[in-house]
């Protein structure tokens, strides 16, 4: 097993670098800072690197260690992009405490990109790099959804015999095995205006109506299934004394079962209106398919679990309700492990930290994989 422990200190040393990058997803400008730091990185490690231009979000960075071929290449994923706006780290600053590293980003997942540089050169200077070829695509939308990414990604990972993604692990350090799938929607309803006085019998409240229909798709909830629907944004009328015309609803939906989002949406198209007067407008789609644990994760899994062992390590299999990028992975057939990265909490908060003491034990596990697979 290689010994990450002398690599801790430079392992913080750039993840305090990245931090303090801010790379919020809709700022280009921003996260292309961060892309020439990675971009860097990679090229001092004797990658060969290819930057893939966007124009509304930031440029997406390969690093390629290796001659690619179909058959048996790993890919690395990583997200440069965070949650947080510019001027975050005035109130949030990068700091270590009591064994943790703080900061926006730190742990969604500066810390992953951190750690497939330092499995690279460990694996470099003790002369154990991989025949296999090695690519790391770092993207800069996955907060967003991967819209421009996407199909980077699903290119890649068809030339590739194995994915790893270095999302953080679960808080108690299992691999996520599972994922759901992710879907956004949104219903807006029209009525009619009137005067809700002289006129409120011509009205027709789209704020009702609204209201009606929250209850049915609340009610597709299936926890036996693994299916959630949440109408968490509500938006209608102008003032209390108009009969208001139009309100719309934001629709999060999570699917664990492949076939499930195609129901639920069948489901949100057949609603009707129950006030006369007034229509529906459904919008939206499916952004993430869902990542179960099937034949091919578990054998993936145990896999994984026999390289770990044989350094020491014991992996644990876990799962997480939240997408990633390896939901585009998993329905290609292709074997993809997630959550690699460091151990921590808080995500998208001010309470987000790493466990520093998880970094040397994951980047080693990380090594051991890219070594042994």
């Amino acid at each position: 097993m290689l010994d990450f422990t002398q690599y801790t200190p430079n392992m913080l040393s750039l993840l305090k670098r990245l931090v303090e990058t801010e790379t919020p997803s809709h700022d280009k400008a921003a996260v292309d800072r961060l892309g020439a730091i990675v971009a860097e990185e990679a090229k001092r490690l004797g990658a060969d690197v290819e930057i893939i231009p966007n124009l509304q979000t930031g440029d997406h960075i390969v690093a390629r260690w290796g001659t690619p071929r179909q058959e048996d290449g790993i890919l690395l994923l990583a997200h440069m992009d965070t949650v947080f706006p510019i001027g975050t780290l005035e109130k949030m600053p990068y700091y270590e405490k009591d064994g943790k590293a703080y900061g926006p980003g730190v742990l969604d997942m500066k810390c992953g990109i951190v750690m497939i540089f330092a499995a690279i050169a460990a694996l470099q200077q003790a002369g154990q790099m991989p025949k296999r070829p090695i690519t790391a695509l770092f993207t800069s939308d996955e907060e967003i959804g991967s819209p421009s990414s996407r199909a980077v990604i699903e290119g890649l990972a068809r030339q590739s015999a194995l994915v790893l993604v270095l999302e953080a692990a679960m808080p108690d350090g299992a691999l996520k095995t599972w994922r759901k799938g992710v879907g956004d929607y949104i219903l807006r309803v029209r009525g009619r205006a009137a005067h809700a006085g002289s006129g409120h019998q011509e009205g027709r409240n789209a704020i009702e109506e609204l209201a009606h229909q929250i209850l049915a798709i609340q009610k597709m909830t299936d926890y036996s299934r693994g299916t959630t629907l949440n109408v968490g944004v509500v938006r209608g009328g102008t003032a209390a004394n108009v009969v208001p015309n139009e309100a719309v609803a934001e629709i999060d939906l999570r699917v664990m079962q492949p076939g499930e989002a195609e129901r639920i949406q069948q489901a949100l198209q057949a609603l009707k209106p129950v006030l006369n007067g007034t229509s529906l407008e459904l919008s939206g789609e499916l952004n993430r398919p869902p990542m179960p644990f099937d034949d091919l994760m578990r054998v993936t899994f145990e896999k994984a679990s026999a390289i770990a062992a044989a350094i020491g390590l014991q992996l644990k299999a876990g799962g997480s309700g939240g997408g990633s990028d390896a939901n585009f992975v998993a329905p290609l057939g292709i074997p993809v492990l997630d959550g690699l990265g460091a151990i921590g909490d808080g995500y998208h908060s001010e309470r987000e930290y790493i466990l520093i003491e998880s970094l040397p034990e994951r980047t080693a596990l990380l090594a051991a994989l890219l070594r042994d697979w």
